[in-house]
């Protein structure tokens, strides 16, 4: 509630600020010649450089949560918004500490804006919150209803999964800029290959490994990453 709050009155104090803004939709690249990605966290924005790699010139690649704000409650400006609205591709997670950003897409300009909700580019992929053997439950500020799912958002941290949204990502800036798409393509592959060495360097570390159980003290982030090489976990 209080998200969604800020959202309305982020939106309302920006609302004037649009009106007059010259990037219309599907302008900012053919207008400025330059591509406008914003990302919500850091692996978002990391993945999208090395995709752009040396045409980083070509795009302008904003990230919107700042050093030391916590992902699960940030809440956006009204610069954030305007910022948001008038976008060539926005990237966000799309868990519950998101749900800010259905308000704030509601006020796009670029209607030809291309929108990337990370879980749902994991599809099936995407993996329950569980409660383990000892874990002491946290409230979240978060209301769900009865028999509500509640999945877990930390996609990002799994090689594997960066695998596919970096690949996701690249199709996006690829519709946008085709003209460059195979360059795209190439930093892409590159990357990944580096993800996929990185992926069997943690791989041989847990096969190496006679303790395979992880103790972690704090809400547990890292299931996508345990699930990966089949560690189990305490929390």
């Amino acid at each position: 509630m209080k998200k969604t709050i800020s959202v309305i009155l982020a939106i309302l104090l920006v609302a004037g600020c649009l009106s007059a803004c010259s990037l219309n939709a599907g302008q900012s690249l053919e207008g400025s010649g330059r591509l406008q990605i914003v990302t919500t966290i850091f692996p978002e924005y990391d993945w999208t450089r090395n995709i752009i790699g040396d045409n980083g010139g070509k795009a302008d690649v904003t990230m919107l949560l700042d050093t030391g704000v916590d992902f699960h409650s940030f809440q956006p400006t009204a610069d954030d918004i305007m910022k948001i609205s008038t976008c060539d591709l926005f990237i966000y997670v799309g868990g519950e500490s998101d749900e800010w950003v259905e308000d704030a897409l509601k006020e796009a300009t670029n209607k030809n804006m291309i929108v990337i909700n990370l879980l749902d580019l994991m599809g099936d992929g995407v993996r329950e919150e569980e409660v383990v053997e000892g874990m002491q439950e946290e409230d979240h500020d978060h209301e769900h209803g009865e028999g509500e799912i509640e999945y877990d958002e930390h996609v990002w941290l799994s090689l594997r999964n960066a695998e596919t949204l970096a690949g996701g990502i690249c199709d996006a800036i690829q519709k946008i800029d085709p003209d460059n798409g195979e360059y795209y393509k190439k930093n892409t592959e590159a990357y990944i290959e580096k993800l996929k060495d990185l992926d069997e360097e943690y791989q041989a570390a847990v096969s190496a490994s006679s303790v395979r159980t992880v103790l972690f003290g704090d809400r547990f982030p890292f299931r996508y990453l345990v699930d990966d090489y089949g560690l189990s976990y305490y929390a």
